[in-house]
């Protein structure tokens, strides 16, 4: 079985190939700006390129689900769906806080991932729960705990002046052999495929507007 992952919910988007034995074929990142559109497409096409000269087949894709960017996780969803689709191969979705989790087999204690929101908002993702809160209102943990994520540093400094015993990782972004990893333990236990959708927080910041939408073209 060979696997494709991809995510974009960070400030980049990675994609990966993993064989059945767990090496690591093919990995890519490219910027979310500008352009995600119109770049990762071209990205997946390579890589079916060089497994087709392999002669793998692609058997599942796992795609990140969040929480994080917006337009990120619209992209890589959809060409995810679409993808799965038109192979007929299982579609699995993995949550930000279990591909990285899968990072850190061994770390005998909870995991949070801090993730930055948007300015003094950030999202918290511990316990299977993710909530939003802001900067100066994460929450001071019961125990000893560890941090990944982009805004883990800050968290941990923040925390640790609390007298917080925070253990703070290496982990800023998400690779994406961990949402491959992550969907893969998920099958090895035997459990169904999480859906392919994206985990928001905040609802969207636009307005409608005050006199409401327009009619529809006739």
């Amino acid at each position: 079985m060979t696997w494709l992952g991809l995510d974009a919910s960070g400030s980049h988007a990675g994609l990966a190939v993993l064989a059945a034995d767990g090496t690591v074929l093919h990995k890519v990142f490219a910027p979310l700006r500008p352009g995600l559109i119109e770049t990762l497409p071209p990205l997946l096409e390579q890589a079916m390129l060089e497994e087709a000269a392999r002669e793998h087949a692609i058997t599942n894709i796992a795609v990140g689900i969040g929480p994080g960017s917006f337009t990120g996780l619209r992209t890589s969803i959809a060409l995810a769906q679409g993808f799965a689709a038109g192979s007929g191969i299982p579609l699995w979705g993995v949550p930000a806080d279990a591909a990285y989790a899968i990072a850190f087999p061994q770390l005998h204690r909870p995991l949070w991932v801090v993730l930055r929101a948007r300015r003094n908002r950030l999202f918290l993702l511990r316990d299977g729960i993710a909530q939003a809160c802001a900067d100066a209102d994460i929450p001071r943990p019961a125990g000893a705990i560890a941090l990944a994520g982009d805004e883990a540093a800050a968290t941990a400094a923040r925390l640790a002046a609390r007298g917080a015993d925070v253990l703070l990782t290496n982990a800023r972004a998400i690779d994406p052999v961990w949402t491959v990893r992550a969907a893969q333990a998920r099958a090895a236990a035997g459990l169904a495929p999480l859906p392919a959708l994206p985990a928001y927080i905040d609802p969207p910041e636009a307005k409608l507007p005050a006199a409401g939408l327009r009619p529809a073209p006739r």
